[in-house]
């Protein structure tokens, strides 16, 4: 598999390059700061070609805590992004959750949509129909 890779404002974005038989997902993990980077070695091991990696602020559903005197509104956390085959879904997922589950509500959440083109910056062209 190729990946074509464009720095655009310090964040990576990959392009698939080829018509695949199997649809195109992305992958998009939020989770917290000191197991991202565990995160991103466990996407890798398991088959992903490229992942983006973007430190974030985050406010979930849970009490804000208070720190000296003062609540935290946002929670600092990673979002880490790849692209993947539908065959790598069940094995991505579960590599993401045993690295990053502790039982904590602030443990974060996985997102999967369904990637329908891609396109080139560069050439302004149109890569491939997926799905």
């Amino acid at each position: 598999m190729k990946f074509r890779f464009y720095n655009i404002d310090l964040s990576l974005i990959f392009l698939k390059d080829t018509h695949l038989k199997d649809r195109m997902l992305r992958i998009e993990a939020i989770v917290q700061s000191d197991v991202s980077l565990q995160v991103v070695k466990a996407i890798r091991n398991k088959g992903a070609e490229a992942v983006t990696f973007m430190e974030s602020l985050g406010q979930g559903s849970g009490e804000r805590p208070e720190i000296a005197g003062e609540i935290v509104e946002f929670n600092s956390t990673q979002v880490v992004i790849s692209v993947i085959n539908d065959s790598q879904l069940d094995d991505v997922v579960s590599a993401i959750m045993d690295v990053a589950h502790t039982g904590q509500k602030r443990d974060g959440k996985i997102f999967v949509t369904e990637i329908k083109a891609t396109y080139d910056i560069s050439t302004k062209q149109k890569l491939s129909e997926l799905g």
